[in-house]
């Protein structure tokens, strides 16, 4: 490894746990942007955890898809605040798919790129990393630790398309007349047709020669089954999203497990205040 023994497994450490910390708070999150943002965090956390492996390479085609079905997402997500009337909390929205039909199609299929849905953009480049990680012989705890990020990915997704989209009505004021300006759905369908084709151009031009992967039947199968089990425990948590007997679980994640205090805000604000 170029980074040598001990960086690398630093590095991977704390790529593995700002994958688990911005996914565990983006299920708590109702800022729509915020929860853009977080899952934005876990990605180049993900970046991280390759390069911690050695895998250079990997981490920079990852960045090449990520920035197509991420900036899709950013752009989905301002045309439904703006649609919504500035409002950026998804309790406000619920059923949105009826008065963005286009937006939610697209948006939704940035959500699966962003999953590592089969034959997307993402999954081209996550699945590249998980394999090649499941070679490594870092110990079962960094599988399960990979494994549960992975799951926490699909959690947040889900919960934002159900809310959005899916969900009940949150009585917000629309304003359907944003998918007939095609300065705002014009980007957004070219970004969304990146998405569909990126994934296997960019594998061809980075990757000429294909990549053999040898695992065991369980580990192929683990991340499928992550995954299921993240949609069950989404379902189960229903209430999750409306109910306020978490508070105390929500104001801790909310506040990025208090490290913007830990990391110079509390004693900027002391300071300042004194001053």
């Amino acid at each position: 490894f170029i980074l040598g023994e001990t960086c690398s497994a630093l590095l991977l450490f704390i790529s593995i746990m700002t994958m688990f910390m911005s996914g565990v708070v983006a299920i708590f999150e109702y800022d729509l942007k915020k929860i853009i943002a977080l899952s934005t965090l876990s990605q180049l956390g993900m970046m991280m955890f390759s390069i911690s492996l050695g895998l250079y390479e990997l981490a920079f085609f990852h960045l090449l898809t990520h920035a197509l079905f991420k900036a899709l997402l950013f752009l989905c997500a301002g045309i439904l605040i703006h649609g919504a009337g500035n409002t950026q909390d998804i309790r406000s929205f619920g059923g949105l798919s009826l008065n963005f039909p286009l937006v939610t199609v697209c948006m939704n299929l940035a959500n699966l790129s962003l999953c590592g849905v089969p034959f997307l953009a993402g999954f081209y480049s996550k699945d590249l990393i998980v394999e090649l990680a499941c070679q490594y012989s870092w110990g079962i705890f960094v599988l399960l630790m990979m494994f549960i990020c992975l799951s926490l990915t699909v959690l947040y997704s889900v919960r934002l398309t159900y809310l959005s989209f899916v969900g009940p009505y949150g009585g917000g004021t629309l304003i359907s007349v944003c998918e007939s300006d095609y300065s705002l759905v014009g980007p957004v369908v070219i970004l969304s047709f990146t998405s569909l084709v990126s994934g296997p151009i960019l594998s061809w031009l980075n990757f000429p020669a294909p990549v053999l992967i040898f695992l065991p039947v369980f580990l192929k199968w683990g991340a499928l089954f992550f995954v299921g089990v993240s949609l069950l425990v989404m379902l189960s948590l229903q209430g999750l999203t409306y109910s306020y007997k978490w508070g105390a679980v929500s104001k801790f994640s909310g506040l990025m497990w208090f490290l913007p205090w830990l990391t110079g805000q509390g004693f900027s604000m002391k300071t300042l205040k004194n001053a």
